[in-house]
Order: C-alpha cells, then sequence, then structure tokens
C-alpha cells in the first residue's frame, strides 16, 4: 500500500514564536515590581548599568539606561537587596528576555529602622547618650582630625570651612568609607588612632546626606562605643539637617551637616581680630576716663571751704598732686602702651600663621595627596602634584 502523505500544519518560523512571546510577556508585565539581591553589576562605556536580579532559585538580567541612571543618581552594587520597577522586554535576536528599570527602591528599609529604633533604645539605657558624660568642644583648637572619605564632598566642605574661619590651625584626615560593609570598621579605627594618639584637640566625623542604607555605618553599634569611649571630643556630621543617626546621639556635638561641624568646631578669626579691637579702644577710653575723674575730683578738693583754712599747706599739697598727677599718667601712659604693643603683638602672630599669606604675595604651594609639601624631601616624585596659588590651582593631570 502507498505510503500516506503527512497532514501539513501552519507551523511557525523561530522568529515568528519569539515575536508571540515577546507580544505575550510584553503586554503583561508593565510596570511591575520585583525584589532581588543585585549580582554582576556594570557600566558599559555609554553609562547604561547591566546586571543580575536573582535570589536562591533563579534569576532576572535587568539594564537600566544611562538617562534613567543620571535621574535616579545610582549607586549600585554587587550584593545589594532592592525593589526593582520596571518592564519586561524580549530581545529576538538572542532569544532572551530582561528587565528595563527604571526603579530602584532600597529592600529592607523597614527592617533597617526598626534595628535603628532597637539599638537607640539599647544604648539610651545604658547611659551613652546623657550629657553628663558629653567632653565640652575647645575655644581655639590648633589640630583638628576628620574622619570620612578623602575623596568625598564632605571632606572637601569641612576643610574649605576651616581654612576660611580659621586658618592657624592643622587639619588632620583619617580616610574611612562612609558607607559599605568596610566602612563601620574604619570609622571605628579612625576614632581610636585620634584617641590613642591625642595628637588632635577635636575630631570630626561625617559624611554628605544618602539613604538610610549609605548612612548605616553611623548607625553600627560599634561606630557608637568608640565615640563614646573617645578622649578627644567629638563631632558628629552626618547627612543632612534632618538625618540623625545613632552617631550624632553618643556624640559631644551634633551638626547638622559637615559645613555646621567645622562652624562648630573653630572661632571665626574675624571675629577674634574685631573683639582684641574692640578690648583696645575700651581699656585705652577706661584709663583716659579714670584719669579726667582723678583731675576733677582733686580740683574739686582744691576749692573746698575746709581747706581754705589751711591755705598755705594746700598749696604744698597742691604741688605734690601735681607732681603724683603727673607721675600716674606717665605710668597710665606706658601702661596704655604696653597694652597696645602686646595687642599689635597677638595681631602679628594671627597675620603670620595664615597658611594663605605667601600665596598673596605670589608664591605658590605644591600639594600632593591633599597635603602641603613644605620640603623636597616630602615630595614624592613620582606621584601627582597640584600647584595652588591664590586665585586657583593646577593639577599635574593637566599639565
Amino acid at each position: 500500500m502507498p505510503k500516506e502523505t503527512p497532514f501539513l500544519f501552519d507551523i511557525p518560523s523561530v522568529s515568528e514564536l519569539t515575536h508571540k512571546i515577546k507580544d505575550l510577556l510584553e503586554q503583561n508585565f508593565v510596570d511591575i515590581l520585583v525584589e532581588g539581591e543585585c549580582s554582576n553589576v556594570k557600566q558599559s562605556r555609554n553609562g547604561h548599568i547591566y546586571f543580575v536580579l536573582k535570589d536562591d532559585t533563579a534569576q532576572l538580567p535587568c539594564v537600566i539606561w544611562r538617562s534613567t541612571a543620571e535621574r535616579l543618581g545610582l549607586d549600585l552594587r554587587d550584593g545589594q537587596q532592592i525593589v526593582a520597577g520596571g518592564d519586561i522586554q524580549v530581545y529576538p535576536p538572542h532569544g532572551k528576555y530582561q528587565m528595563i528599570v527604571s526603579l530602584v527602591q532600597q529592600a529592607g528599609i523597614g527592617k533597617l529602622q526598626q534595628a535603628f529604633e532597637k539599638l537607640k533604645e539599647k544604648l539610651k539605657s545604658e547611659g551613652l547618650f546623657e550629657d553628663d558624660h558629653k567632653k565640652p568642644l575647645p575655644s581655639f583648637p590648633q589640630k583638628i582630625g576628620v574622619v570620612t572619605s578623602s575623596t568625598s564632598a564632605a571632606f572637601q566642605d569641612i576643610r574649605s570651612t576651616l581654612e576660611k574661619r580659621w586658618p592657624v590651625a592643622e587639619i588632620h584626615l583619617y580616610h574611612a568609607s562612609t558607607q559599605g560593609m568596610n566602612a563601620a570598621p574604619e570609622i571605628v579605627k579612625g576614632i581610636q588612632y585620634f584617641s590613642d594618639s591625642a595628637s588632635v584637640d577635636v575630631v570630626i566625623i561625617g559624611r554628605g546626606g544618602g539613604s538610610l542604607e549609605d548612612l548605616w555605618p553611623f548607625n553600627e553599634e560599634s561606630v557608637a562605643r568608640a565615640v563614646y569611649a573617645s578622649r578627644v571630643p567629638i563631632i558628629s556630621a552626618v547627612g543632612h539637617e534632618v538625618d540623625f543617626s545613632i552617631s550624632d546621639f553618643v556624640a559631644d556635638s551634633r551638626a547638622a551637616t559637615p559645613t555646621h561641624a567645622a562652624v562648630l568646631a573653630v572661632p571665626d578669626i574675624n571675629e577674634i581680630r574685631f573683639q582684641i579691637e574692640d578690648y583696645s579702644r575700651k581699656l585705652e577710653q577706661q584709663t583716659l576716663g579714670a584719669i579726667t575723674l582723678y583731675k576733677e575730683r582733686v580740683a574739686s578738693l582744691s576749692r573746698s571751704h575746709a581747706l581754705r583754712v589751711v591755705q598755705q599747706k594746700m598749696e604744698q599739697a597742691k604741688s605734690r598732686i601735681t607732681s603724683l598727677t603727673q607721675n600716674m599718667e606717665y605710668r597710665l601712659s606706658n601702661r596704655i602702651r604696653d597694652h597696645k604693643e602686646k595687642l599689635t603683638g597677638f595681631r602679628h602672630i594671627l597675620e603670620m600663621n595664615d597658611p594663605n599669606e605667601a600665596l598673596k604675595k605670589g608664591y605658590v604651594r605644591v600639594l600632593q595627596d591633599e597635603r602641603w609639601i613644605r620640603n623636597m624631601n616630602d615630595f614624592e616624585r613620582k606621584s601627582d602634584f597640584e600647584l595652588q596659588w591664590e586665585d586657583g590651582k593646577i593639577s599635574s593631570k593637566d599639565l
């Protein structure tokens, strides 16, 4: 018997089937949310961010286009637990699907907030927040320690404010990460270094604003106890005005921002100069007023009825009074001159200690790794450097 001819069905091609899958997925998975752990995070030269969102048994390829990444201001890292929002897209040439991410939120914020409140209550019950253990800040610090990231905007704000307000002080930076797994241990080491060495008068710890997870190192118990145990006064400046961290409650003083921390740490040199001038003027006025008063009292006594009876003796006494008055005026004049010389000397000392005085005269400052190179032995010939004038600076990288 002849073979039967098989019945021909309408069999789709690979492209047709893939496009059906594409339509099915892209129409039904729009504006979805999914939680998972970031893995294999990479940023392309075009600025797009590619990563895999995974859990214990599955993974989902994801991409964040450059414009979205710039808008969100992301700092995505491996191991980060997030909630991603976006659309599913199928890429037919590879037969793969991926999520086009348009929203990223930190997962587990509620758990972090609970941990924050639990630790806060624990340390408060132990007395770590009490005012009686807080040390006063020094009035005129000569050396100031800073524990933060050397590349952060927070450090730049602190340094520029300190240099403007109190240029006579030295700034000592202990570089520490301010977010991530290594941040808390590094911050603790920085605090302990300044406490043990007693090399500074006051310490500023902190960073700029961010999410609760970004600020979390300053909510770690190890950091709080290091702040409490420090022998050097500590100013905590974490985040923006509305942000509070555990270190803020334990520290000797809390600043709303890193810039505010610098303001709390040092006086304003211009205000000190105004005070010196004001004291000098008041001293001169009070001394001259006393001389005038004594002259008037002597003149009044010379005209009194009681003294007219002994006019002859009064003339002798008047001569002695005149001599004493001249002697007193001479002494007071010398005293005023001495005070003026001392005040002038103080003013000269302040001006001589102005680190930018040399720049105003046209000299150039050499900086390496944010340090002022004062002699040839400290200059690293193979390292990058900066040249600083009064009106600006330039890096060797730009030469």
